[in-house]
């Protein structure tokens, strides 16, 4: 190694002993992948709830409080950036809802779901949705069933039914 080569980053190929460390693990169906973001979903709102009324009770002093959960207002957004985020990398892949669909993301270029991917998942729903729900049914065209979000983050979804550890 010359000096001048020795405080250089290096590029590092993805594919190699972790794409091989993934060969072969069973993929999570549409069911499943559905189930968990359904239910996931329903963890953001419930989480999501009382806060936005306490937000709106104790901070802008409103007393007709109407809340609806929309997609384009920015505290739901960042709620669910916060939750999909935060379960991601704390389960490693496994949200709760995750768990009950018995799938788990799995990342391609990590041994662990790092905290900036587990951010770039959450904000690909976002993405996936902005496509008019076309990022969700890339599922059934691309060969290792990613989604809008799966691409975004470099990651996939494993049936944890069927994967043994290795």
């Amino acid at each position: 190694m010359t000096q001048f080569s020795k405080g250089r980053r290096r590029f590092h190929a993805h594919v190699g002993s972790r794409a091989d460390a993934l060969n072969g693990l069973p993929l999570a169906t549409f069911w499943q992948r559905l189930l968990g973001f359904l239910i996931d979903l329903l963890i953001a709102v419930i989480l999501w709830s009382p806060l936005e009324f306490s937000w709106r009770y104790f901070l802008l002093h409103e007393t007709n409080i109407h809340i609806v959960w929309d997609f384009h207002e920015a505290g739901n957004i960042v709620v669910m950036v916060l939750y999909w985020g935060l379960a991601n990398y704390f389960g490693n892949g496994q949200t709760p809802g995750k768990w009950v669909a018995r799938t788990r993301v799995v990342s391609l270029t990590s041994e662990r779901m790092q905290p900036w991917q587990s951010i770039e998942r959450a904000l690909g729903y976002g993405s996936a949705v902005l496509e008019l729900g076309l990022g969700f049914l890339q599922f059934f065209w691309d060969p290792n069933r990613m989604c809008a979000q799966d691409r975004l983050a470099e990651t996939i979804v494993i049936d944890v039914r069927e994967s043994k550890p290795r």
